[in-house]
């Protein structure tokens, strides 16, 4: 059985800290984010522009009242006479559009408008889970990537120790203390930056959800990765240029650019409305030479016809200034499909040269690991010196490292290979969170054991180990 060496990271994960996972600190982070509260307003305003649009086709209603005094002198026949009284008038008109080709216009701009904010906030929601599960895995890399630091920490403290040991006896030069002192102190270096990441980590994934979690949900062991299916960058790529948000937006704000051009040209075309009114006027008299009081009510119905004429060349303007906004648009739309198109190019690349990393590196930790057992075995019989060492402790920790990053790497390019097609959605989360193992989280984290499989100080069998000869 392989023997395996616990690391502890001191203070890593707090004492009956609860368990937290993928999904869990999505749903977290999907009640918390201020970047996604944002959009979730912005997308309740853009749905205003539907009813805004309509308005324009519905009739208008108002009203006006007016109380006064009034004091009028005539000179004309009679002169001499004065009038002095108080008025008040009230009235009600509503004007219904029948012909305006602009309301309709922009009737249709607001629909489309309602649409685009309608995409933007399933971009946004896309863009929440890209967020919350790179700090995820960032966390979990940070956390390993220490993990491991420590463990060299230890091996190479292991190995500068046998070097002095070797040095006072006669067996080994000061260069090999000096070497080992060198490589100590520079993982402790490294210990001290990694030590920062985690911190820094732990912070990102704090904004996001507001909470901060001292024990996530790792990747269970020997978790295996599946290819994209279909198995064709091609056709993934079609979808995204169909299907991606962005490119439906920027194909919304296209039509919207044709409507406001429609909309500015019917700038020239004669209105009609019908306008109907009622109302009263009271005028009360106070004396000279109005004598009686008058009340007079009126109503009216009809309708109004409008031509423009000239407005000092606006109208001309806004056309030239909507054709070049439309060409605009159009250019918009088609850098977006090729945003997409090279977006999810990148992210299927990402997810088959992932899956080829993690085979590699995988395959590569397990020579490592038997590099270091073999130096360490050579280094006790005499055929290696203590750099040698070193330097497969090293390579082995490096691919630990390399192979931790492109495992969480991988899971990411997953999600964004939906995402580059629109279709990126919480049952994607639950899919990857499959692969997480809750009852690790907390667990110290552990590397293969470096030990060579020989008792120390039996030069005799560790020559035969590392020779392949049997004893006798």
């Amino acid at each position: 059985m392989k023997r395996m060496l616990a690391v502890l990271i001191a203070g890593l994960f707090a004492e009956g800290a609860v368990a937290a996972d993928l999904l869990g600190v999505y749903r977290d982070a999907f009640a918390f984010d201020a970047q996604f509260a944002s959009a979730r307003s912005q997308a309740a305003a853009g749905q205003e522009s539907r009813i805004q649009g309509r308005a324009g086709l519905l009739p208008q209603i108002g009203a006006s009242a007016t109380v006064q005094y009034n004091d009028s002198e005539i000179k004309r026949p009679l002169p001499g006479y004065s009038g002095r009284y108080g008025s008040n008038q009230w009235g009600v008109q509503l004007t219904q559009p029948l012909f305006r080709m602009q309301n309709w216009y922009q009737y249709e701009q607001g629909n489309l408008a309602s649409t685009v904010s309608e995409l933007q906030l399933e971009s946004a929601r896309q863009d929440l889970v890209l967020r919350v599960a790179g700090a995820y895995f960032d966390l979990l890399n940070a956390q390993e990537t220490l993990a491991s630091i420590v463990a060299q920490k230890g091996a190479t403290m292991q190995q500068l120790e046998l070097a002095k040991k070797s040095f006072e006896v006669g067996t080994t030069t000061i260069t090999d203390v000096h070497e080992a002192q060198s490589r100590f102190d520079l993982v402790v270096a490294n210990e001290a930056a990694a030590s920062a990441n985690v911190e820094i980590k732990r912070e990102t994934l704090r904004r996001y959800t507001g909470k901060e979690y001292n024990a996530l949900a790792p990747l269970r062991e020997g978790v295996h990765f599946d290819s994209p299916q279909p198995a064709d960058m091609a056709q993934w790529a079609t979808r995204a240029e169909e299907d991606n948000f962005g490119v439906q937006a920027a194909k919304l704000a296209a039509e919207i650019a044709n409507k406001t051009l429609s909309s500015n040209r019917a700038g020239h075309l004669p209105t009609a409305d019908i306008v109907a009114s009622y109302g009263a006027t009271n005028n009360n008299a106070i004396g000279g030479i109005t004598a009686t009081e008058s009340k007079i009510t009126s109503g009216s119905i009809g309708v109004q016809l409008s031509l423009p004429i000239f407005a000092g060349g606006y109208t001309q303007s806004k056309v030239r200034e909507s054709l070049a906004l439309r060409d605009k648009a159009r250019s918009d739309y088609e850098d977006a499909r090729r945003a997409a198109s090279l977006g999810v190019r990148q992210a299927y690349l990402g997810v088959t040269s992932g899956i080829a990393q993690v085979a590699g590196y995988e395959a590569a930790l397990l020579s490592s690991r038997s590099a270091v057992e073999a130096n360490k075995l050579g280094y006790q019989v005499g055929v290696r010196i203590n750099i040698d060492v070193l330097n497969a402790e090293t390579q082995f920790f490096d691919t630990f490292r390399q192979l931790s990053r492109a495992r969480y790497d991988t899971l990411l390019a997953q999600l964004q290979l939906k995402s580059a097609t629109g279709t990126l959605g919480e049952t994607d989360i639950q899919a990857i969170n499959g692969l997480l193992d809750p009852e690790a989280a907390g667990r110290p984290i552990t590397l293969p054991d470096t030990t060579p499989k020989t008792e120390p100080g039996n030069k005799k069998s560790a020559a035969d180990a590392l020779t392949g000869r049997k004893k006798k």
